[in-house]
Order: structure tokens, then sequence, then C-alpha cells
């Protein structure tokens, strides 16, 4: 029978050699590593790029015409549509030029209306007179010059009706040059025409003036800036309000040129900025670059955005998730598993408790996962933790 004190004495002795035991057996099987199996199954092909918030158009508003300012209608912040007003200058002075231009206007129509309606027809009426006029003279000028032959008159007094036949040959040349510079063609009735062209042109500039003198928005936008207040005197070329122009919500990124057969007009992306990562977006892609960066071997990539969070900001950086295609079924595993050397790319795989280096093949990358095409197959324990030798022994450490 053992003593109390060497039967403990026995039971130390045991556990100390069990431990040693599991020590050895420990040390045997290797260090303990982390590792995923490879998975089969639908994959998702996203592009998961940095982007930045292209800045919106600013629009330096000012005047074209100088004046007096007689009001300002927006404050800085002011949300404002296209066509509204901003400005209102002084318009006193140019009306006055209105209603005088219009009174000249209506003075050259009228003058217009006077040789079409009263010169013209009178100036037919004096040809018609001096055609008559011409035919009398000629039958007195023949009557007379038969009786100078019988001997009735003297030379003299047919000299005089050859005389007052010439007045009135000048008369009817007269007055026909007259009708025809009154006629629709003529020298008259064209300059009273130019005069009311003139007079029509010189109202449209003043009604132009006058209109100027509403400054309005060109297009829909924030005003940021205001550098103008009633009574002032601008003039062309002085900024008097900047407008952050509303217009579409895009975005601009840089892409690696490698993924150009993945991208094409019309994919659609979620966009995320790190300020509000909950609250993404949908963007839109619609333009790919022609050339690629040489320095950076990207290519410039932009998206619009239909939706856009009321949180975005000028330049603001972005996250932007392409998608880019999907496959019913895909071998995948952690990118974090895969060891890059040049163009090969390789695996440490667990097979009999040891870590064995494979060659693989990579397809397409999605977000943490890489599509492997050959090399490796359902199942396998690929080992994510770094610095395992080949061949080492070890103990597989599934993650959770």
């Amino acid at each position: 029978m053992f003593s109390p004190k060497k039967l403990l004495g026995v039971i130390l002795v045991l556990i100390a050699a069990g431990a040693a035991a599991f020590a050895v057996w420990k040390n045997m099987q290797g260090p303990a590593v982390e590792v995923a199996p490879v998975q089969a199954g639908p994959f998702e092909h996203s592009i998961v790029v940095s982007g930045r918030v292209q800045a919106p158009n600013r629009i330096e508003i000012g005047s074209v015409i100088t004046g007096r300012v007689e009001a300002v209608l927006v404050e800085e912040g002011a949300v404002v549509t296209a066509g509204q007003k901003l400005i209102l200058l002084e318009t006193s002075e140019l009306r006055a030029a209105l209603d005088q231009a219009r009174t000249a206007e209506a003075s050259a129509r009228a003058r217009v209306a006077t040789v079409r309606e009263l010169n013209l027809p009178q100036s037919n009426d004096a040809a018609l007179q001096a055609e008559a006029q011409v035919r009398f003279a000629e039958e007195e000028y023949r009557r007379n010059r038969d009786l100078r032959n019988k001997g009735f008159i003297s030379d003299a007094r047919l000299q005089d009706l050859e005389r007052l036949l010439a007045v009135a040959k000048s008369q009817l040349e007269s007055a026909r040059t007259q009708a025809k510079a009154q006629g629709p063609s003529g020298v008259a009735a064209r300059e009273a025409v130019l005069r009311e062209q003139e007079a029509r042109a010189a109202r449209e500039l003043a009604e132009s003036k006058l209109a100027q003198t509403t400054i309005r928005a060109s297009m829909p936008g924030t005003v940021l800036a205001r550098a103008v207040e009633p009574g002032d005197i601008v003039s062309p070329g002085k900024r008097l309000l900047t407008v952050n122009s509303n217009s579409e919500t895009r975005l601009t990124a840089q892409i690696d040129e490698k993924n150009l057969p993945y991208l094409k007009s019309g994919q659609e992306a979620l966009a995320s900025s790190e300020a509000f990562p909950e609250r993404s977006f949908k963007a839109v892609l619609y333009y790919i670059s022609p050339g690629i960066d040489t320095t950076r071997g990207s290519v410039e990539a932009r998206f619009r955005v239909p939706d856009p969070p009321d949180y975005l900001r000028a330049d603001m950086t972005v996250s932007i998730d392409i998608g880019a295609g999907r496959k019913a079924r895909a071998l995948t595993l952690p990118s974090e598993a895969v060891r890059e050397s040049g163009a090969a790319h390789t695996v440490q795989v667990v097979r009999d408790g040891s870590a064995r280096s494979v060659k693989v093949e990579i397809g397409i990358r999605s977000g943490s996962r890489y599509e492997i095409t050959s090399g490796v197959a359902e199942g396998d324990l690929v080992v994510l933790t770094r610095g395992i030798d080949d061949g080492a022994r070890v103990r597989a450490q599934v993650r959770r």
C-alpha cells in the first residue's frame, strides 16, 4: 500500500509525464495556422475603386450694361431656378429712350404709308396730266405748222408753239420720273422703307437694353456669393453674384487598366463615403476615357448619380463598387491566401498535416475574394497565416 504522500508523488510524476508527452506530440503537429476552405458557388465580380465627386459649374453673374442697382432679390444660400429674377437696375432713362424709339418708328411707318398711299397716286395723276398736255401741244403744233405753210401765221408763232411742246414733253418726263421714284422699287419708296427698318432696329435695341436691366439666372443653382447692394453702379465685367449650378451630380475615378475588359457604359455601381458609410447610393458608368494615364496605368471613368444624397459635397472622396459580372459557379478563396511573385500566384494548402505551396491561376477579383481557375479544388484548406515554410507541419484552425 502506498502512503498518501507516496501516492501524491506518483500522481504528480504521471501528470508531468503526460504534459511532456502532450508537448512533444503538439510540437510534432506543428504551429497552429489560420486556414479557410476553398468554396464553390455563385460569384459576383465587382471592381472597387476610390473616386471623387466632381465639382459643379460655378457661374459668375454680371451686367452687360452700365447702370445703378435698384434691388437685389436674392441672398447668399438662396436656391434659384432658371429665368428667376436676381437683380433689378434702374430703368427710367432707358424707358424714355424706348418711348422715343417707338415714336420714331411710328413716324417712319407713316412716311412709308404716305409714299405708298399719297405720293404715288399723286405722281401717277401728274404723269397722266402731263401726257394729256403733250398730246394737246402736239396737236396745236401740227395744226399751226399747216397754217404757216399756207402763209396764215408767221414763223415766230410756230416757234412759240414748238417751245411749248418741248416744255410739255419735259414736264411729262419729270412726272414719270417722280411716279417711278414713288413706286414700290423707286428711290423714295426704298428710302422710306430703310428709314422704317432703322427705326425698328433702334426700337428693338432700346427694348433689349431695357430688358437687360433685369438680371436673371441662366440655370438652376444656389447663390454662393453676393457682391452687390442697392445703389451700386455696375458695369460690364464686374462680378455681382456667384451661383453654383445644380447640374447633374457626377463622380470621377481612375481605374486600373487591367479592368478595362470588365467595363462598359451603362454599368451600375454602388458608391459611399467614409463619412456616411451606411448611406450608399447608386451610380451609373457613362464615360470611359479612350486614353490611358501612362504614369499610373489607369483609365479615367465617370459616373452619373441619378438620385444624389444630400450629404455629397464637391471633391468628396467616395468608394465606388462597380458590378462587373456574375458567374453561376466558381471556386473562390480569400485574397489574403494568395502569394504573388511577379506574374505567378501561389497558395499554401494543408495536406496530410503539412503546408504545401501550390501554383494557381487567378480569375477575377471581387472585394476580398479571388476566383481560382486552376490549382485547387473545392474544400481544400488554404493557409491564411503568413511566414509558414513550405512543407512545414501545421495544425489547421478554420477561420470562423
